[in-house]
């Protein structure tokens, strides 16, 4: 054992390398687990006991010679330039380019960014919700189809929990467990059961927005929304507002924006109405205040809610849908 040890000293002794890769390969043939030096310490169990200090120490003193002489000479490669690296052997030979940020997140966040610049902070809840977050506190009746098995994928029944189908289930979150004033904007991914086209998803991105405080009107709302619509779309983008029903709101209305293509003079995007719809909004119906403990008496509100693959279709005309979520390399790195 003494002789071995001390043979293995000198070809410590003359440690050279050319390359780190060199350095690598002394550390794996004397260090790793399997290497040289290694072994000897598997041996050391076999040495007579009266031997065993003296042994342990000449082994102790051999790996930590070895230990000292590799970094020493890594070291000297990393002086000469720079930080060591490793080559990695398993990436491609051609340039790898830099990734690029998918659209629907692009434009998120810059909804995301409008909105807070009037004062809208973010909430967020779970996907998979019960019933009465998603329906019952929106004040839909028992008997409506969103209910049904058509457009909602239910997980169990009795209790019913199923994948939300809107994120207006985070509003009521919010308003069950904030008092007013409440100023927040909910984005998130929702899901309803669809078929699959270039127009249709069987999940898609939300933003839904709430306001609600003392004396809040319906020219709030007007005003917030067409302050976003000309940040997102340009100044002189116009909105129109056309009547409309949902169940947590009243009253409610769908919102049009001047087609940003032909200017609202008429084209075929726009189906020659120089009008292109882009979110549902209207004032807080007063049963969902006082179903989420809200005097409606004292306060009022206003809610919106806006598809985000409907915005980035006319931010960036694209005309499918299904681009979105398929992956396709040669799609996504147009969008920076």
């Amino acid at each position: 054992m003494k002789e071995k040890i001390s043979k293995l000293n000198k070809i410590v002794e003359t440690f050279s390398a050319n390359s780190i890769e060199d350095i690598e390969v002394l550390r794996i043939k004397y260090l790793s687990k399997n290497g040289e030096i290694s072994l000897l310490f598997d041996d050391f169990r076999s040495v007579a006991a009266e031997q065993k200090r003296e042994i342990g120490q000449l082994l102790n003193t051999l790996r930590q010679n070895a230990t000292d002489k590799i970094n020493a000479l890594r070291e000297s490669f990393t002086s000469k330039g720079g930080a060591v690296e490793f080559e990695d052997f398993t990436r491609s030979a051609e340039p790898v380019e830099l990734g690029a940020r998918h659209p629907l997140s692009i434009v998120r966040n810059e909804i995301i960014d409008i909105f807070s610049r009037i004062g809208f902070t973010i909430a967020s809840g779970p996907e998979i919700e019960d019933d009465w977050h998603v329906f019952t506190a929106l004040n839909f009746p028992s008997e409506h189809p969103a209910r049904d098995m058509q457009d909602t994928f239910f997980i169990e029944k009795s209790p019913d929990v199923l994948l939300r189908t809107h994120t207006s289930s985070v509003q009521v979150r919010v308003m069950t467990s904030q008092k007013p004033p409440i100023r927040v904007l909910c984005p998130g991914r929702v899901y309803r059961n669809e078929a699959i086209s270039y127009r249709a998803h069987c999940f898609f991105h939300q933003v839904e927005g709430l306001y609600i405080d003392k004396n809040v009107s319906f020219a709030d709302l007007k005003q917030a929304l067409l302050y976003f619509a000309k940040e997102m779309f340009g100044e002189e983008t116009k909105i129109r507002l056309r009547p409309s029903y949902f169940p947590f709101t009243e009253p409610s209305a769908e919102m049009d924006i001047s087609c940003n293509l032909c200017g609202g003079e008429g084209c075929p995007f726009c189906k020659h109405t120089g009008w292109v719809e882009i979110l549902g909004c209207g004032m807080v119906d007063p049963n969902v205040l006082e179903t989420c403990g809200i005097d409606s008496k004292i306060y009022s509100g206003y809610a919106f809610g806006m598809g985000i693959e409907r915005i980035t279709n006319l931010k960036f005309q694209i005309k499918d849908l299904r681009l979105f979520s398929e992956n396709d390399v040669r799609f996504l790195k147009q969008f920076v």
